[in-house]
This record gives C-alpha cells, structure tokens and sequence, in this order.
C-alpha cells in the first residue's frame, strides 16, 4: 500500500494503539506499581473518556491516512464496559484488523463475545509460568493457571492468540526457557520484551534489563532457533523459528536494539490524547478537537499536520538524560 502520510523520517501510519481505560485490576511493578496506583494516582472519570463514537471517528480518519491495524490496549481493556460494542463499530466501520491486548484474567469470560464481535486477535501479557513469581509481579495474587484458562478458552473459540512476557533481571529472567518449553508447539507466539522505562514510576534501571540477545542464547542452548524475515515493514518483535518445526518465538528490544527507523504506530490515550511515540512527554488533545464539532475532514487534517511534524526517536538517543524525562505512563497511554 502506498503511503498516505509520512513523517520527517519517510515512516508511515500503520497502526493505531487505542486505549479505552486507564484503570487496570493487576498492579504490574514495571506499569503500574500499587504503591502509587492504589494511594496517588486519580483515575480519570467516566465523562473524561472517549465515547465509542468518538473512538470510531478517530479510528476512520486514521484509516483514511494508511491504518491498517487497531489495537485496544489499557489498562486493562476488558474492564471497559461494552467492549464488545467497541470491537464491533470498529470491525463494522473499518477495513482494519482489529486486535487487543490483555491481561488474561477476564478474558475466559469473555473470548466467545469477543469473536463474535468481530476481534482478529488477542495478545495476552504474561511473565511467568511460576506462580510465585508471577503473583509478585501482577501483585494482586492472581494466578497462572486462571490466565492459561483464558488462553486454552480463546483459542479454542477461534481466536489467534500470542503471549507476551516483560523480562526483568533478577525477577523472572530464569523462567524464560520453562516459558519456550511451554509454549512450544501449541500455535501461540511467545515474544519476550526487554524491560523498558516507559514513564517514571516504576523504577527502571538499565541493570534491570535482559538484553534480547541473551535470550535468543538461552533458549537456543535449550531448543535450537533461527532467524526469521519480519512479516512487514515495521514489526517490531524479531522472529525466530524452533529448528525442528515447533513454532515461533519473538523478541522485542526495544532497549538494545531499537527499531526507532520502522517505527509507524500512533496512540491514543483513553481520554482523547494523541502521542506519536510510546515515550512521548505531551500530546495532542482529541477529546478536546471532537467535541469541539469538528468534522472528519478536519480530524484527518490535523492528523495529518502531526504526523508530518513526527521526529520521534527516543530509543534510538537513550541516555542519563532521557531516562528521567517526565513520560506518560504505561497505564496511561497503552503498550
């Protein structure tokens, strides 16, 4: 597809990080840590959310200038109430795949409403197939088995599923080949991302990070891999592929190897904030520009202007002096 707008770098807009709340019932340590989420932090109220109407509007405009993927993100999107409304206006006003990411622990509840809403895929975050571990990252106690249940049901009613892991060191660094044992041959993509200091709660520090290339080595010490072609310009996760025909694994190091180059997502914050960069420091407010009855012809344009300003290449320039930037937070702006 050619183009419709590129940035001052020649990259595209290809696809569009929706989130649809900020709220979340885990309290990941490396998103959003109970220590400020359960005493600081003021979730935004109902009325300060997008509307589903407003969210397709954006979704259409955007499709007009190359979209081609949609992804609803969080917090945790399934706590949005009529998400499955959601998913349908977007499959049945666009052209686009439309794709969510959660954290499993609804998602044996809802995966059958889901399909039938129209959703492509599901992306599940989990970091650990130990219990203890994993309990201690979510925080909330909340157990392996229930996300694996989520898995075995979405698949099983029709859903393409992959899993991502956040890996930090020294916390579940060693489940990481029990994670490529488990997943193995089961259709399911497992991708391991590196640690990243996404906004500034969660207490990065580069020590904390397993760079991508260590895990390549571990789990090809234990089950041979090779690389594979990216799907498309712009995938982030590296592939590889298990020597004796098991599957895939991906890797994402967006620390060690940044694809800053590649790069053609945009977000929306749940409250209407368009950022052009997961680590961006300000926004373009949306709500504000829709509910001022603004048109799409004039959404599409003031996309436009944006992403033709678009410099963005964070990862790319990471230093001592960026680390501490003000950043959105994980929670805020989606993965």
């Amino acid at each position: 597809m050619i183009p419709v707008v590129v940035d001052t770098r020649r990259r595209p807009v290809r696809d569009l990080r929706l989130s649809v709340t900020d709220r979340c019932n885990f309290r990941c340590r490396y998103c959003m840590p109970a220590e400020i989420f359960n005493r600081e932090y003021e979730f935004l109220k109902r009325d300060l959310l997008l509307t589903f109407e407003e969210i397709v509007t954006l979704a259409r405009a955007f499709e007009q200038l190359g979209v081609e993927k949609i992804r609803l993100t969080g917090g945790e999107p399934l706590l949005r109430k009529g998400i499955e409304q959601l998913i349908a206006m977007l499959a049945g006003a666009t052209g686009c795949e439309v794709t969510l990411t959660t954290n499993g622990s609804l998602l044996a509840r809802k995966a059958e409403a889901l399909v039938s809403a129209g959703l492509d895929r599901v992306t599940v975050s989990l970091d650990s197939l130990d219990d203890a571990t994993f309990m201690a990252m979510n925080d909330v106690g909340f157990p392996v088995a229930a996300v694996l249940d989520g898995i075995e049901v979405a698949s099983r009613a029709g859903l393409p599923v992959k899993v991502n892991a956040v890996v930090k060191r020294g916390v579940n660094d060693g489940g990481v080949v029990d994670m490529a044992r488990h997943f193995r041959g089961t259709g399911h993509i497992l991708r391991f991302i590196e640690y990243m200091d996404v906004g500034v709660t969660n207490g990065w520090r580069m020590d904390d990070v397993v760079p991508a290339a260590e895990l390549v080595r571990a789990i090809d010490a234990e089950f041979p891999i090779e690389p594979v072609a990216p799907n498309y310009r712009g995938e982030v996760a590296k592939r590889w592929r298990y020597a004796d025909g098991a599957g895939e694994v991906g890797f994402i190091a967006s620390v060690t190897q940044p694809f800053c180059a590649t790069c053609t997502r945009a977000r929306i914050s749940a409250e209407g904030m368009l950022y052009t960069c997961l680590f961006a420091v300000k926004g373009t407010d949306f709500r504000k520009i829709l509910r001022s009855g603004a048109d799409k012809e004039e959404i599409v344009r003031t996309i436009r202007r944006i992403w033709e300003a678009r410099d963005d290449r964070y990862s790319e320039i990471r230093s001592e002096a960026t680390v501490d930037l003000p950043k959105i937070e994980m929670s805020y702006i989606g993965g």
